[in-house]
């Protein structure tokens, strides 16, 4: 036997087994173990060939017959590939149609089966990659702030509302200076403060009214996170 036709038999052996593997119900660690290096390789790429073809309920078999031997990063990765979709799909529906899809319209988008999305949909709040993501959000808080702040500082009073409101100082119970705002002033009991004569202070006037502003958000910014 020559070498082409043993390499010929050895891939044919190793096609083999990877068809018998994937035949299984459940594919466990001990399965691959008892694959060769060339053969584990095989088999990997064609269920990443089988994983991206398929869709809805034979996906989630597909899904479920792998789950032990599934990595948590890998499985952390389709609940992100899961997420996005499902959310792109509720955005673009509701965009072009103007109501929320049924859970039904989002598994025919997304070609995730309806079980997924429903179950997506009411347990995304307590996964740990959601969690992470909102703590992100969480962390930009304070650059956000500090944002609005300079629009505000700069006579934009739908920031310096927008800012009072963050801070926790318009309308807060239990003080005695009561700050109101509209689109074009804020009041601060009895002193109106306008986009005009707020750019008619000079900068010493300006520095301490910012001086003011940031001890109140030493006291108050811990509530924005």
């Amino acid at each position: 036997m020559n070498k082409k036709t043993t390499a010929m038999a050895t891939l044919t052996v190793a096609r083999h087994k990877v068809d018998e593997l994937l035949a299984l119900k459940k594919i466990t660690v001990k399965n691959l173990e008892e694959l060769t290096v060339a053969e584990r390789e095989m088999f990997q790429e064609r269920l990443a060939q089988i994983l991206a073809d398929s869709k809805g309920a034979e996906r989630d078999n597909l899904l479920a017959k792998i789950d032990s031997i599934l990595p948590d990063r890998t499985k952390n990765d389709l609940w992100e590939h899961n997420h996005t979709v499902i959310r792109s799909a509720i955005s673009d529906f509701m965009r072009q149609y103007g109501v929320m899809p049924t859970k039904s319209a989002i598994a025919e988008e997304t070609g995730l089966s309806r079980q997924t999305v429903i179950k997506h949909l009411k347990e995304y709040k307590s996964h740990p990659e959601f969690i992470a993501e909102a703590e992100q959000f969480k962390f930009m808080s304070h650059e956000m702030l500090a944002n609005v702040f300079k629009f505000g500082r700069n006579g934009n009073m739908r920031a310096a509302r927008l800012y009072f409101e963050m801070v926790g100082a318009i309308n807060k119970p239990g003080t005695n200076t009561l700050v109101t705002a509209q689109n074009n002033y804020i009041q601060i009991n009895n002193t109106i403060l306008s986009q005009e004569n707020i750019k008619q202070l000079t900068a010493e006037q300006l520095q301490q009214i910012e001086n003011i502003v940031r001890e109140r958000v030493m006291e108050g910014a811990g509530r924005v996170v």
